[in-house]
């Protein structure tokens, strides 16, 4: 058996496209939202102009789901913190980072009805001071951007590494090796890194469905990895 475990962060609207393909298959998953930028209208993704010189992915605008529009999308999936509106740790209290934190979690609780104890930074970054608040706060896991080679030797349950990117060139082999070394396999990513192009989904479909196929894998939430 190999648990497989995803998640996806930012809560925007190429997740609609997801979250109906996760569906298709029964897969589990967690989504990692932001409630802060999230407006009671949807913000429709694009692509950047030649005028334009703030951030995109690749000259793609994600656009963000209307606040409304969360039940819809993310029930059925677990979803966790994100910060408020993606803080990171380096530049603000620990004190303000950890309310950022929770104001999201709590807000999350309200909207789903349900307990959101786990956590992914923003941006990967972390501090072992604001790893351990955390903790102390409640939180059950927090989610990097890093690779391990085997998930469940974390010694922090708030600096939880996983075995890869979505999008990682060695997905395949890093699954094999999971499957054959410890029997956990733990990707994240963003959906708006798919784009609008038909191809990465249909790319990323494939892996799913390989995952699907495969009679030793058993979909778990992120949380069930640090239970």
């Amino acid at each position: 058996m190999v648990r497989v475990a995803q998640c996806w962060d930012d809560g925007v609207c190429n997740d609609i496209r997801l979250a109906e393909m996760l569906r298709k298959y029964n897969t589990k998953a967690t989504f990692n939202l932001n409630p802060g930028f999230h407006t009671g209208q949807r913000q429709e993704g694009s692509w950047a102009t030649p005028e334009y010189t703030g951030w995109s992915h690749k000259g793609y605008l994600p656009g963000k789901l209307a606040l409304p529009e969360l039940t819809k999308v993310y029930t059925g999936f677990e979803v966790a913190s994100h910060c408020w509106r993606h803080e990171v740790p380096s530049g603000i209290s620990t004190e303000t980072f950890v309310k950022s934190a929770l104001d999201a979690r709590h807000f999350l609780e309200d909207m789903f009805q349900k307990p959101c104890p786990g956590f992914a930074w923003p941006c990967g970054q972390f501090t072992l001071e604001t790893a351990d608040a955390l903790r102390e706060a409640g939180f059950a896991y927090g989610r990097t951007t890093r690779k391990t080679d085997d998930v469940g030797a974390y010694q922090h349950p708030m600096i939880l590494d996983a075995s890869c990117h979505f999008q990682d060139n060695e997905f395949y082999r890093i699954f094999a090796e999971a499957k054959a070394k410890n029997g956990i396999f733990y990707f994240w990513g963003h959906s708006y890194e798919m784009l609008d192009s038909d191809g990465m989904w249909r790319q990323f479909e494939e892996k799913i469905k390989f995952l699907c196929d495969a009679p030793e894998v058993v979909w778990c939430d992120v949380i069930d990895l640090v239970k």
